[in-house]
């Protein structure tokens, strides 16, 4: 099960076991032997070896099962201490390939393996069980015991630290339970409690048992890899507990007696070694309270832990790849190397910011604090007004609300039709089962870090479902986390309801809104119709966490810009742009920016004071080197950052994160995001179906012309190659016909024909009185394909106006562009 959007992070597994000897590890080298690697950039080879490690396991240890794995030995030392580095659900140990390397690089032993009933190892999936893939790690710690070129504490004891995402992260965990020679670990996104992430209950006190299922995760884990079963590579005993739930729609004893025996919950109190907790705060799958619960247990044993939420996680996000990894090889520095004391315990928040316009890549900030301080912080009440509301469960359980579904956390961060029906990003609420209350506007910023909590009466029976939105004082409202906290209800009693836990800042003058939903799509709701009484008791307790300090964090500097002089020879060769100035809003007009400029907090100038002006009917072509600024405008253009002054209108209408004109701007900006696992047909039915609009209003078939996948629209986008992933995004942006299209290198991955048909499609478009914008690289297929263009340059506009009138007589637009740019050499 791979993380949606981001499409990194996957699980991992492992074993346990109750013999060992060294008779019970054979190996037999795959390969022949060694094989040398180096980076492009010269960094140092790495020597590694590939293995098939066969190991006993099961119950009565009667099972004979094949690992693969490869051996990256240490660089630059002749011992190193050891690390076990797991994969995720789904994958194998091809996916840890380059953070072993790094790692190796750094003087450690990695040991990276594929988990019995994934890749090209033997054996079936027993979801990180203690008689199964628990007793396989010990196995291979035994084998880097045996290795000449591991460091050991002891005898037959390695010095050894594990990490992994998801799956790979729980088997740190597990492992670290029953196996004492684990000295550190480092689990990723990951889970405490398989009955309480995969049934959780929001409400105080409530048992697993009682707990909602999340029925769309559930689906993707058993049966996303299902080839000749219905569980794929599962034992059957595993199968069956799955089918059993799925069909009922609740927990079984007997299915909570299995997932309890693969969750560090039930042996928490055994885990002793110093931990690295980094959980994704874009994870509708294991939330961040799994790793709170992970955290205390741990801490409990006095074992330092450390606590890291960052920006990823299962529902898509900023990966954050280079940041985490570097924070888990400063964690196993400190801890295996011994090189240096290691830090106190600690815990860090990364905050986004804006969008770096010279590297394409998300500002992001650290907030830390010495202390990790749980869910409950330092908390304030604040009021909620709306008195007792009547919420509906639709017959069916349909149509249902939505939070966070698998795979579709990306789409939160597009624009397009998306952004007016949806306010911009998910969830979306149906009408007549959603009940509302809202805070009075807050006289100053508030920064929720942990999980606020609300008593709640409520009349009715079943699952009900909680979430946190921010309610701008426009009257906008967008959730403050694609997060839905399920619980559920019987009679008239009063409940504690605890939201899910995030890091968000609510600024001053918006409000707090809580929502209560009776349906939320990633869930099983009943299918019987029935309905609520919902009232508020209590105030919304918010907590904070007054000592976490912010600082920015590094970025590349800043390569690139014209100087003054150069921006004014520019603008006196070049046509310049005609505005309108002191003009009213016209809202025949697609687009008009003015005097738009964005700074980011660390002083880079992205924008400053852009203006210029599109009408109906042309294809304007956004043109500058890296750095220029077009990234950072588009996204301002689509409501997703702010600018820090000037406006954009579109149609005559103000551009916000929200905006309803915005459900008139189709984009495909920053690449494709998909449902690997659905066809391409399915992908574009799903997005428009989230938008809620009339399915008449799609306009399907023509985005499937412009898409002209042929017999691949009905195959799972998994398979698509790149050109046919970017035609399937601009067939998604056109869903609907959008009156404004934007969209950022089009033709990226398309061979020579595509990029000719892309051309003819975009002049089409545009010929029926829409308006089309590209961003491209391409300036002879720019030169083809635009009317008008507007070039930039660090930040600023330096020429505008008509393609024809740009590049001049004689020349081509290449030419043209070379010579403005070159002015700033």
């Amino acid at each position: 099960m791979r993380p949606a959007g981001a499409l990194r992070a996957r699980w991992g597994r492992t074993g346990r076991s109750a013999r060992w000897t060294a008779a019970g590890v054979a190996v037999a080298l795959a390969g022949g032997g060694a094989a040398w690697g180096m980076t492009a950039g010269g960094a140092a080879r790495v020597e590694t070896s590939e293995q098939r490690i066969a190991v006993v396991d099961g119950p009565k240890d009667d099972q004979h099962v094949t690992l693969d794995t490869t051996f990256y030995r240490p660089v630059g030392r002749a011992k190193g201490p050891a690390v076990l580095l797991g994969h995720g659900f789904g994958g194998s140990k091809r996916d840890v390939a380059g953070e072993a390397r790094e790692l190796a690089r750094a003087g450690y032993a990695v040991l990276a393996w594929s988990a019995r009933g994934f890749g090209r190892s033997t054996g079936e999936i027993a979801l990180n069980s203690p008689d199964y893939e628990v007793k396989d790690t010990r196995q291979l710690i035994d084998w880097l015991a045996r290795r000449p070129d591991v460091l050991l504490d002891g005898p037959g004891d390695p010095r050894v630290g594990m990490a992994g995402q998801s799956y790979g992260g729980a088997i740190a965990l597990m492992t670290a339970a029953y196996d004492r020679r684990v000295d550190a670990i480092a689990p990723q996104i990951t889970w405490n409690s398989l009955p309480g992430a995969l049934f959780p209950d929001a409400a105080a006190g409530a048992a697993p048992s009682d707990g909602v299922f999340k029925k769309l995760w559930a689906g993707l884990f058993f049966t996303g890899s299902a080839t000749r079963t219905a569980c794929g590579r599962f034992l059957p005993s595993v199968c069956d507990m799955y089918q059993e739930i799925a069909e009922k729609g609740r927990a079984t004893e007997s299915a909570l007696s299995t997932l309890r025996r693969s969750s560090p919950a039930s042996v928490a109190d055994r885990i002793k070694v110093p931990t690295l907790l980094v959980q994704g705060q874009a994870d509708s799958l294991f939330p961040l309270d799994q790793a709170d619960a992970n955290a205390r247990a741990i801490a409990a044993n006095g074992a330092p832990v450390s606590v890291v939420w960052f920006q990823g996680g299962h529902d898509g996000g900023d990966p954050e790849t280079t940041r985490v990894e570097g924070l888990v090889r400063d964690f196993f520095d400190a801890r295996l190397m011994r090189s240096e004391p290691p830090s106190p315990d600690g815990f860090t928040v990364t905050r986004a910011g804006g969008l770096d316009s010279s590297t394409q890549e998300v500002v992001v900030d650290e907030a830390t604090t010495r202390r990790y301080p749980g869910l409950s912080g330092v908390p304030s009440a604040l009021p909620l007004s709306g008195g007792e509301q009547t919420i509906f469960n639709p017959a069916g359980g349909s149509p249902a609300s939505i939070s966070a579904l698998p795979g579709l956390g990306a789409l939160g961060s597009l624009g397009g039709t998306l952004g007016g029906s949806l306010g911009g990003q998910l969830p979306a609420d149906m009408p007549g089962q959603t009940a509302t209350f809202d805070t009075r506007p807050l006289d100053h910023p508030v920064w929720l870090t942990g999980a606020a909590t609300v008593r709640l009466k409520i009349h009715g029976d079943g699952p009900l479902f909680a979430k946190l939105y921010d309610v701008a004082p426009g009257g906008t409202a967008t959730p403050a986390r694609r997060l839905a906290a399920p619980f559920r209800v019987t009679g008239g009693d009063e409940v504690t309801v605890t939201l899910p836990a995030m890091d968000y800042r609510f600024d001053r003058g918006h409000r707090l809104r809580l929502v209560i939903a009776t349906t939320d799509m990633g869930f099983a709701t009943p299918a019987e119709p029935s309905s609520y009484k919902v009232q508020v008791v209590s105030p919304l307790t918010v907590p904070s966490v007054p000592s976490l300090k912010t600082t920015s964090a590094p970025l590349p500097a800043w390569v690139w810009g014209l100087p003054v002089a150069g921006l004014a020879i520019a603008a006196a060769i070049l046509l310049p742009w005609r505005r309108r100035r002191g003009a009213e809003t016209d809202s025949n007009v697609p687009l008009e920016i003015t005097g738009l400029t964005k700074a980011y907090k660390n002083g880079h100038l992205a924008v400053a004071d852009l203006s210029f002006r599109v009408e109906k009917g042309q294809v304007l072509g956004l043109l500058g080197p890296n750095g220029a600024g077009k990234t950072t405008t588009l996204r301002m253009l689509m409501g997703l950052i702010h600018p820090d002054s000037g406006s954009i209108q579109i149609f005559g209408h103000r551009v916000y994160p929200g905006a309803p004109v915005l459900s008139r701007l189709g984009s495909f900006v920053e690449g494709p995001g998909f449902l690997p696992h659905l066809s391409g047909r399915d992908n574009l039915d799903l997005y428009w179906r989230a938008t809620g609009r009339p399915q008449d209003e799609a306009h399907l078939e023509e985005a499937l012309q412009i898409a002209d996948l042929g017999s691949a629209l009905d195959r799972a986008v998994r398979t698509y190659s790149q050109g046919m992933r970017q035609r399937l995004a601009i067939a998604q942006a056109m869903l609907g016909l959008p009156d404004l299209l934007v969209l950022d290198e089009p033709t990226n991955g398309l061979d020579p024909p595509q990029i000719r048909e892309m051309r003819e499609v975009l002049v089409r478009y545009a010929a029926a009185g829409r308006t089309v914008i590209v961003s491209s690289h391409l300036l002879a297929e720019v030169e083809q394909t635009c009317t008008h263009a507007v070039v930039m340059a660090g930040g600023r506009r330096v020429a505008a106006g008509p393609v024809a009138e740009i590049v001049g007589s004689g020349r081509r637009l290449e030419d043209a562009f070379l010579e403005i740019i070159g002015e700033g050499s």
